[in-house]
């Protein structure tokens, strides 16, 4: 059984660390005689000293001693497993790091605050989850504060401080050429794979550094610097494309999502601020917003960003489900492009100050043969310069940002989001888990079928919603479902994100992710780099080989665990993954919008710099 022991360098006084500076540095073993002599004389001289004596030198040959900062760490091996578990470099897991990289520097990010330090205690074994090691108190840990005002310690009956079943599905490792922490959630094939997840930590890397971080939203103050250019696009480039609603696609007429500013009909039972919003309303809904944004300037002159309101998902969506061909299909990508290049705004830094909102997958505008449907906006030369906001990113394009999908959650005011969150914060949870979709049963690679077979196969912890046959059409129906259960599955669809996810989020339903592509990899202005804040992560090509059930994994999970992140979603994300109605005003909050504006603001000096 691992021990773990850890004490406080005790404050000496400057007089003995003057008399005794070897005994105190060089070997703390020597303060023993001391320590032992108190110890034995007050509790424990009633043991024979021959056994405490044994009792310490076992302890002391089994053990690795560490000293970061004023923490000493003592380790003990275990039998059992070959690691060294060192339980006062925190109460739950955080850093997995290889035995390899133990030598090398520990980065700054590992340290959580200067009152106590983590350290790096690896032990020796071949196999993934013996060399390597979990330390560092996990972030929802760390933001819980005990009445005294002094943090607590993540633990409670149900709760353990080292939790292995976590284990099995990412790593966290060194990143060897930065030195820094990262999270591992696939395992490379080979080299050129290898390559591209380096690439895509870099441009996460890079954007996560144009984050506007913090809640101002009490000190906007002044605009000067930060003024918003919209253009006046021909109308055939926005607000034509939705008069063509009733004709959009073959089974359904789109105008009624496009009231209300492209919020959609409201829904009463719900209450305030609830619409039936379409997943790809996102343009309209950005638009509307920019145009009553306090920066917005007239005078190109005094802008710092530049918007383009044209509605390339739209555009791309009429032509999905008709026979057209590809030169129909880009004739308004074509167009806007061309419109643009006749403006000095535009040439003066070769769009890298203008801004897109494209309310579709990225992959939707990168056509690149004819079979393909979407257009080719994406892959004009044109467009590389200018940040492209998108419900999906291309993970290899660092102007690619993915923002979030649209809700059906659109608050007026600060009181709507606090009324919303006391709400679901006391809801009584009857389901343990739930998942709201459909099978994919012509994709091989779907994990959708399983996930059906084992949550119907316990019907006491998992409630399944089938969107195949209608069941998803209501947005009251999705909504309820989220709000009455603990986790919501959320497995890859036709590309790797999903509108699911921000729903659940917004019910305070813990999402359970299977592709970092769907939102690690994604939205790294809205959702903190640490998935563990508010979301499960299962591999899902250990859920393909049958290694793990997810119900039984679920259950595993502690009630502290799910409370915890509960209440990070609620107070902290929620807020930041909605749009707000547009007539609407906000002074303690900042929605999904605001995050984006204030980013894109912090991102376009950081561009124009350099």
């Amino acid at each position: 059984m691992p021990v773990s022991i850890s004490k406080r360098r005790p404050k000496t006084s400057k007089k003995t660390e003057t008399e005794k500076p070897e005994a105190s540095l060089k070997d703390p073993r020597t303060g023993c005689n001391s320590i032992c002599s108190v110890f034995s004389s007050s509790i424990l001289y009633r043991v024979p000293l021959t056994i405490l004596f044994l009792f310490f030198i076992y302890l002391w040959s089994t053990s690795t001693t560490v000293i970061s900062g004023n923490v000493v760490h003592i380790c003990i091996s275990s039998r059992k497993l070959n690691d060294l578990y060192c339980l006062t470099a925190g109460t739950q897991p955080g850093l997995h790091v290889p035995v390899s990289n133990f030598t090398n520097p520990v980065s700054e990010n590992v340290i959580k605050s200067e009152e106590e330090k983590s350290v790096v205690v690896l032990g020796e074994g071949g196999e993934r989850d013996s060399a390597s090691f979990t330390v560092g108190a996990s972030p929802n840990v760390i933001k819980n504060e005990t009445s005294t005002g002094e943090r607590g310690s993540g633990l409670d009956q149900d709760s353990k401080p080292f939790n292995e079943k976590n284990l099995d599905s990412f790593l966290v490792d060194w990143d060897s050429e930065t030195g820094e922490e990262r999270y591992r959630y696939i395992n490379s094939k080979d080299e050129d794979e290898e390559t591209a997840l380096k690439a895509v930590d870099k441009y996460l890397k890079i954007q996560r550094s144009w984050l506007s971080t913090g809640n101002n939203r009490n000190e906007q103050g002044s605009c000067e610097g930060k003024g918003i250019y919209v253009y006046d696009l021909p109308s055939k480039f926005n607000k034509d494309l939705l008069g063509e609603c009733s004709d959009m696609v073959p089974w359904a007429n789109f105008c009624s999502y496009f009231k209300n500013d492209a919020l959609g009909e409201s829904i009463e039972s719900l209450g305030k601020g609830w619409f039936r919003t379409h997943q790809y309303s996102l343009e309209p809904i950005f638009h509307s917003r920019v145009l009553k944004h306090p920066c917005r300037v007239y005078d190109e002159n005094l802008a710092k960003l530049f918007y383009v309101p044209f509605y390339g998902g739209i555009d791309v969506l009429r032509w999905h489900f008709k026979n057209v061909s590809e030169d129909i299909k880009d004739v308004l990508a074509i167009e806007v492009v061309k419109w643009l290049g006749s403006k000095q705004s535009w040439r003066k830094n070769a769009g890298k100050d203008h801004v897109f909102v494209l309310g579709k997958i990225s992959w939707d505008f990168r056509r690149k043969n004819k079979l393909s449907w979407g257009s080719s906006l994406l892959e004009m030369e044109e467009m590389k310069n200018p940040t492209k906001l998108l419900i999906e990113r291309n993970p290899w394009e660092v102007n690619d940002i993915a923002i979030p999908h649209p809700t059906f959650f659109h608050p007026k005011t600060d009181d709507d989001i606090s009324t919303w969150q006391n709400k679901i914060i006391v809801k009584h949870r009857r389901s343990l888990i739930s998942f709201a979709g459909g099978a994919r049963p012509g994709n091989p690679d779907s994990i959708r079928s399983t996930l059906i077979d084992q949550c119907t196969s316990s019907p006491d912890q998992c409630r399944f919603l089938n969107c195949t046959s209608g069941g998803c059409d209501k947005p009251e129906s999705v909504i309820e479902l989220f709000q009455d259960s603990e986790f919501c599955l959320q497995p890859p669809g036709d590309s790797p994100t999903r509108k699911s996810v921000f729903d659940s989020l917004v019910a305070g339903c813990i999402p359970v992710i299977f592709d970092p592509y769907t939102a690690y990899y994604q939205y790294t202005w809205h959702l903190p780099e640490d998935h563990r804040t508010y979301s499960v992560y299962i591999n899902k090509e250990e859920l393909k080989a049958n290694k793990v059930n997810v119900i039984e994994k679920l259950m595993a999970m502690s009630l502290r665990e799910r409370e915890d992140m509960r209440s990070y979603i609620v107070h902290e994300l929620l807020p930041g993954l909605v749009y707000g109605d547009p007539n609407g005003k906000f002074e303690r909050f900042r929605d999904g919008f605001d995050i984006t504006i204030d980013s894109l603001l912090r991102m376009i000096s950081k561009k124009i710099v350099s």
